[in-house]
């Protein structure tokens, strides 16, 4: 891999190069850099990743942030508190990674449509979903087919005890085995 050379940090032709190889270049880049768009969407383009190295209003552009969330789920901590809220964003990154409910606003903590496709890829991230949402029968169906141990995280007595919940926890025993 070639080293970047520090001294072109504010070189856009030798900078967008760099981050074509290795999008973490844009750590070593200028400020200046770290705000261009296009070099941006670059170093995303290489390596998902390195959101965490662009501009705060970069972080705050949902064309940026979503072209790293939907390659990288958990890349949604470096997104902006704006674009925590933003559910469109927010659908998109739980279609790969479940685990970016632990980064969603309060809000999409709570909605049927992010929580569900959250729980479907991710089980145990209903830990996260809004105390309403884990007494979702279909919520919970959902997280503890991916994953037995969401169990814990059912926020109701009753619904811990359903019939439904139980045939996926405890399955009937084949006979003969």
């Amino acid at each position: 891999m070639e080293q970047f050379d520090i001294s072109k940090a504010d070189d856009d032709e030798y900078v967008l190069e760099m981050v074509k190889k290795d999008g973490k270049n844009l750590d070593l880049v200028s400020e200046r850099l770290k705000d261009d768009k296009k070099i941006v969407m670059e170093a995303i383009k290489q390596n998902p990743v390195s959101l965490e190295f662009a501009s705060k209003r970069l972080k705050n552009d949902k064309e940026v942030v979503t072209a790293s969330v939907e390659k990288v789920g958990w890349t949604a901590c470096y997104a902006s508190d704006v674009l925590r809220a933003d559910k469109e964003l927010f659908l998109a990154g739980t279609k790969v990674d479940g685990q970016i409910l632990y980064y969603a606003s309060k809000e999409l903590r709570d909605d049927e449509d992010v929580v569900l496709q959250a729980v479907t890829n991710k089980g145990l991230i209903l830990k996260y979903a809004s105390n309403r949402l884990r007494r979702n029968k279909q919520i919970v169906l959902s997280a503890i087919s991916q994953d037995k141990r969401a169990k814990e995280y059912i926020s109701s007595e009753e619904l811990k005890q359903d019939a439904d919940v139980q045939a996926i926890l405890n399955p009937p025993k084949e006979e003969g085995k």
